[in-house]
């Protein structure tokens, strides 16, 4: 059953007591957790900040075509692929703290010679590098909460995302000021200050502490991770649970990356395939397609939290994987149907369509984020997420192509067809995922264990699973 509340006042892993305000006064994980909140709030302001502009500043300042552009865009779209599984593999051997400085100091550096150098070459390796360094923090962010939060990761991911969302509409109005001056200098002032965000998240992620790897937990007899006792057997192919667990011969843990890649296409969706469906098939004014953001961006904000709350475990999570499916098949039959002609009748479906594909981006930021955790064994969990964060850097690379090149082309039976597709793979996701957790003696702990036991009571102190 996926709506399910924990006991206690916090509600279990995923519990919210309090409301959104006093969880970000008092985070799961303490002092540091609200540094790191207050930093992923600046660097997501740079980013809303450069988000908004860069396309027109590599248009009217750099002088770049449209082919240019696009071939510009697409490499940091690869280049962002490697980001995720170089920082998992790093995170294994090095502090995640010190590399996350490093992120933000290497993002820093290529924002910064974008004021020097016009050159498409080198434009190329810069937007390449930040967009490396980009999904490397947001990958190593992701395993200091697994660290930090403990049992209360739920809860942490949904302020995170709540202040992420913040932070990209306040950087998207600021924005909107240097865009309407329009200047070359104003291009410059945008560009720094989303480089001063980089300084400042650094300099708060200094103040933290290095949070204590998790990932291997030897002291606990008979229980995965402990030297020279394997766990339970998984299915055939994936590793036993030793200390030379790998991602990349984890069969059973590459499916789920590769079923995560379609259940991340409402980002694609929201951003590509909700406005050219508005401009190239219906009458509705081109003045409703801010409209999708404000209505995703404030949908986030608010539910966020509540969401997190109802999927807290990782068979909810499970659950919650399907039910992204139903809401982006709901979401792409309403597309389909929207009317060619009449623009209120337009404009209230592709609305009702943008509520719909938020719906499923709410469910898909906890099922696919706790089952990243979830189905990695613990002692090589940075390595593993490393490579689960790789499906959302695909689809941010794949998705815009398959939603121009063949589901519009094809029509309102292309976004029955893509519905229909997502809502099969999200039932095989929820098939395999139980089935591996089933498999799993860390996950059974999660779930039934003396640590699930104390969240839902509202003990802390909680461990990872």
């Amino acid at each position: 059953m996926i709506w399910r509340r924990g006991a206690g006042k916090n509600g279990g892993r995923g519990g919210c007591g309090g409301g959104p305000l006093a969880r970000l006064r008092h985070p799961p994980g303490g002092r540091d957790a609200r540094i790191m909140l207050f930093a992923q709030l600046l660097d997501r302001t740079g980013t809303g900040v450069w988000g908004a502009s860069c396309v027109l500043f590599f248009t009217f300042v750099a002088g770049l075509d449209g082919r240019r552009l696009g071939l510009l865009l697409g490499a940091a779209g690869v280049a962002g692929i490697a980001g995720s599984p170089l920082a998992g593999h790093l995170a294994a051997r090095f502090p995640a703290r010190t590399l996350l400085i490093g992120c933000h100091l290497l993002r820093l550096a290529a924002v910064g010679a974008l004021l020097l150098f016009t050159r498409f070459e080198v434009l190329l390796l810069l937007v390449a590098v930040t967009s490396l360094g980009d999904r490397a923090a947001k990958m190593l962010e992701m395993l200091f909460a697994t660290r930090a939060a403990g049992e209360q990761r739920g809860t942490y991911q949904a302020l995170s995302r709540s202040v992420a969302n913040a932070g990209y509409a306040l950087g998207a109005g600021l924005a909107a000021i240097g865009l309407a001056v329009g200047t070359r200098e104003a291009y410059q002032v945008l560009i720094l200050g989303n480089a001063l965000s980089f300084v400042l998240a650094a300099a708060l992620v200094w103040r933290t502490g290095e949070q204590r790897a998790q990932d291997a937990d030897p002291g606990r007899a008979g229980e995965p991770g402990e030297p020279g006792k394997p766990g339970k057997p998984g299915e055939a192919g994936e590793p036993g649970r030793s200390a030379a667990a790998n991602p990349w011969r984890d069969r059973g843990y590459l499916r789920f990356v590769l079923l995560d890649i379609p259940l991340c296409l409402d980002d694609s969706i929201l951003g590509v395939g909700l406005p050219l469906w508005l401009i190239e098939h219906t009458d509705a004014p081109h003045a409703v397609v801010p409209a999708f953001l404000i209505v995703n961006t404030v949908l986030v904000v608010v539910l966020q939290m509540t969401v997190s709350a109802r999927v807290g475990q990782p068979r909810q999570a499970a659950g919650a994987a399907r039910l992204y499916g139903l809401t982006l098949l709901g979401c792409c039959v309403l597309l389909a149907l929207t009317p060619e002609h009449g623009a209120w009748a337009a404009t209230i479906a592709l609305l009702a369509a943008a509520v719909l594909v938020t719906a499923a981006e709410l469910l898909r930021s906890v099922s696919s984020w706790e089952l990243a955790v979830s189905l990695a064994p613990r002692e090589a969990r940075a390595s593993y997420l490393g490579v689960a964060g790789m499906s959302q850097s695909i689809q941010k690379s794949a998705g815009p192509v398959l939603l121009t090149g063949a589901v519009m082309v094809a029509g309102p039976a292309g976004w029955l067809v893509l519905g229909t597709a997502v809502a099969g793979v999200s039932v095989a996701q929820r098939h395999f995922a139980l089935r591996r957790l089933d498999a799993l003696p860390s996950a059974e702990a999660a779930d039934t264990g003396p640590a699930a036991s104390r969240a839902a009571t509202g003990g802390g102190g909680a461990r990872v699973s």
